[in-house]
């Protein structure tokens, strides 16, 4: 990998970590189309934690209040009422999913998951779900004619059962073309959360799932056609874009809908599609060579 290329996929990786379109497939196809080798899921893995050090920053006041409360919550009884305190333990819980699953579908994660058909699909269909979750809260927030505005939850209403569904849609960003952001955000809201609450929680719950998945990756990086040096170069460039995009993502979603998001997704689905249907694109396109 040249330092050239390394750029452009940390750029691509900073650029789309936080918005619910899947930085994992915006890889993977900024790959495909400039003709490189597939940077491989050990890349992706570690460039990420580039993007999640921007929301260990962003979000340092809410995360050290919930590490603080939730060390005090393990010998103090009186604490483990706390809401900071138990949001340490929901977001344990919220990572569960995706730890077991990240193990277990290792192999298919790196080969089979990696297919262009298959990210043109999840592309198509996680954007319709978005799109529906998405409607569903506007519904409630905007109300009509005929029906009042109904309150949405925040994540002091947050409970095992719903975490643990959080996790779940998380552990769905797997596959690549699914978005962890986008999964997490739709079931948030298809669960009744608010827009935000949705976003901040996914944004939490994705810390030390990706952190693991980086260092648990780190043996494998260095090796074939992706060296340390463009990788560590690709993870600070991710870093700096990564914390300009949660800052703008954070409060575009306070007033604005996810349907730009939902459009793109099932445009670049359908263009990836037709480009294989066609024979310009390989559904395995460098994918040899990564």
């Amino acid at each position: 990998m040249s330092w050239f290329e390394s750029f452009v996929l940390g750029l691509v990786q900073g650029l789309t970590e936080f918005l619910p379109i899947s930085s994992s497939a915006h890889l993977r196809l900024t790959a495909a189309f400039a003709g490189w080798q597939d940077p491989g899921a050990a890349f992706t893995a570690i460039t990420q934690i580039g993007t999640e050090a921007a929301v260990l920053i962003y979000f340092r006041k809410d995360i050290v209040r919930i590490v603080s409360a939730w060390f005090r919550s393990l010998t103090n009884r009186s604490m483990r009422g706390d809401h900071d305190a138990q949001m340490g333990w929901l977001v344990i819980v919220g990572s569960i999913p995706i730890g077991v699953l990240g193990v277990t579908l290792k192999d298919q994660v790196e080969g089979p998951f990696r297919d262009l058909r298959l990210i043109a699909t999840t592309l198509i269909v996680m954007g319709i779900v978005l799109g529906i979750a998405d409607r569903l809260a506007a519904r409630d927030e905007i109300g009509g004619k005929h029906r009042a505005i109904r309150e949405r939850k925040s994540l002091k209403e947050l409970g095992v059962k719903d975490g643990l569904i959080f996790g779940f849609c998380q552990a769905m960003a797997l596959i690549p073309g699914v978005s962890r952001s986008g999964a997490t955000i739709s079931g948030g809201l298809l669960m009744g959360y608010t827009r935000e609450a949705a976003a901040r929680y996914s944004f939490l719950l994705a810390i030390p799932a990706v952190l693991a998945s980086g260092v648990f990756e780190l043996k494998d990086a260095g090796g074939g056609h992706v060296s340390w040096g463009p990788t560590i170069f690709a993870t600070f460039i991710a870093f700096g874009v990564g914390y300009a995009v949660i800052a703008w993502f954070m409060k575009f979603i306070t007033t604005k809908s996810f349907m730009p998001f939902v459009i793109y997704r099932i445009i670049l689905g359908i263009l990836l599609f037709v480009l294989v249907g066609a024979g310009v694109l390989s559904p395995h396109a460098g994918e040899s060579a990564g």
